[in-house]
């Protein structure tokens, strides 16, 4: 089927199976590296933050005014906006103070607030609406804050309630497993349940990242942070490679 006079191509990529996996391998890869550069290079989180800060800034001013969809550009500001995530919300939970269970709380209602003035101001929060500058900036905006908050709730889950790595992965995945049965098997609308996963996956990657690089005296495998960022990156530099993704139609 052809584009139509009101359907064209976004900057996004379309929702496809092999996007899940990348999406998962560049959170994953968002803690691995986002406590390398913090806890490995002993530069703190207020550093790290700043430097990845920076990095996500520049990443999503390109990505906004690039003229097209190109997936490298793409998974580097998610991964830039999964990395800031890790160290900011290791900030606000730690250095600040805040908690877990404040900070998962807080950027719960930051990720809630941005996606209702994302509503308000233009409409839905579908990604196929994604066409604009406008919208792409609610869009990364509102992937920071899920980003930022998976974190958090991967944390508080593995340390304040105890389930540990292993647990939270079961947590995560069953969980993930209960948005694809809802979006097969029921009415429930598809943007909530797309925002659902989206903020589902970054809390599967955060423990999956500490089950990887945490001592086994913590409940980790002990594997360098460095070679497992290396490795998840070369996952998804691979995936993008073998996997040619197609931007996402939007309607206008």
């Amino acid at each position: 089927m052809g584009i139509t006079k009101n359907e064209g191509l976004s900057k996004v990529p379309e929702v496809t199976f092999i996007f899940w996996i990348v999406k998962i391998a560049a959170t994953t890869l968002g803690e691995t590296g986002g406590d390398a550069v913090s806890m490995s290079m002993n530069l703190g989180y207020l550093i790290a933050t700043a430097i990845f800060a920076a990095i996500f800034m520049a990443a999503v001013m390109t990505q906004i005014t690039a003229k097209r969809f190109h997936p490298v550009l793409y998974w580097t500001t998610i991964i830039a906006t999964t990395t800031v995530g890790t160290t900011l919300a290791d900030l606000a939970d730690r250095s600040l103070g805040i908690g877990y269970a404040g900070g998962t709380l807080l950027l719960f209602m930051l990720l809630i607030g941005s996606l209702f003035i994302w509503y308000r101001a233009l409409g839905s929060v579908s990604i196929n609406t994604v066409s604009s500058p406008r919208a792409e900036m609610f869009y990364w905006v509102t992937i920071m804050f899920s980003q930022t908050l998976g974190t958090a709730l991967g944390d508080w889950t593995a340390d304040t309630a105890g389930l540990g790595y292993g647990g939270g992965i079961v947590v995560f995945s069953a969980l993930l497993a209960l948005v694809v049965l809802a979006y097969y098997w029921t009415k429930i609308s598809h943007v909530i349940l797309f925002w659902a996963a989206f903020v589902l996956t970054r809390p599967l990657g955060a423990v999956v990242g500490d089950l990887l690089d945490k001592p086994p005296g913590d409940g980790g495998l002990g594997l360098s942070r460095y070679t497992a960022s290396a490795v998840l990156l070369s996952l998804v530099a691979l995936c993008v490679w073998a996997f040619p993704q197609r931007a996402a139609r939007t309607s206008h």
